[in-house]
């Protein structure tokens, strides 16, 4: 009995030890989860943050660079993505101190891309760019391919793969609209310094009649003067040539 007893009490003591050495976890206590809170939170506004830097950078004559799409975006893809940033980056939501010109920015971009002259615009200028990069990289057989064949042809995959390949059109649509906004501007100073010239000789017009104006109503206005000096002048060469008549005569 006392044998099959110890022996009981031996198979059962180290499961006893084993059962005390392993500890359950804690439950969570209510200073974790305002921990959990607080690093979220931190998580939350460091992601803002850096979204909003990310915006600042953006090439800003690009709205799809801005708001990290690329042209095949669908209208709807374009205003669902503008409305998850634009709360993500909110000022009221962001401590960051240039938040308000990131989302003025964001909101051009958006409105840009919204209105379908602009953004056929822009499209054709990125098909330029496309094309312009397949002829410098030698790849004349897909001039005539839309974007996902040339994405998906093997001549991407050599490159380096889709992500190289849009950095590369990215780049030179970069090049091109910068050329682009380049004449634009040049156009408007050209357009200005006509408008300028035109201004001044609309002025000089304008004095040149006032000129003429004054000149006439200064003659009108002197007439009588004119007269009385030319009476004055007719009757002296009257009383001239009598006393010469006289003194001949004499």
């Amino acid at each position: 009995m006392s044998t099959s007893t110890s022996s009981n009490n031996a198979a059962a003591g180290p499961s006893s030890k084993s059962s005390k050495g392993k500890r359950s976890p804690s439950p969570p206590t209510i200073l974790d989860a305002e921990l959990e809170k607080l690093l979220s939170r931190e998580a939350s506004a460091f992601q803002r943050e850096v979204e909003v830097e990310r915006i600042l950078k953006a090439f800003k004559l690009n709205p799809y660079d801005i708001l990290d799409l690329d042209e095949t975006a669908t209208q709807d893809d374009i205003k669902k993505k503008y409305r998850q940033l634009s709360l993500f980056i909110h000022p009221d939501k962001t401590p960051h101190p240039r938040a308000p010109d990131a989302f003025d920015i964001l909101k051009k971009a958006e409105s840009e891309l919204s209105e379908k002259a602009k953004r056929d615009e822009l499209d054709a200028l990125l098909s330029q760019a496309r094309t312009l990069l397949v002829r410098e990289m030698g790849w004349s057989s897909m001039n005539s391919k839309a974007i996902k064949e040339i994405e998906a042809s093997e001549e991407v995959t050599a490159l380096g793969g889709v992500k190289v390949w849009r950095e590369r059109v990215r780049a030179k649509t970069k090049e091109l609209l910068i050329d682009e906004e380049l004449r634009r501007r040049k156009a408007l100073q050209l357009a200005l310094a006509n408008e300028g010239l035109e201004a001044r000789k609309k002025d000089e017009e304008v004095a040149t009649r006032k000129r003429k104006a004054d000149d006439e109503k200064a003659w009108e206005a002197n007439r009588e003067q004119r007269v009385d000096s030319w009476r004055s002048f007719a009757n002296t060469s009257k009383k001239k040539k009598k006393g010469k008549s006289a003194t001949l005569l004499g």
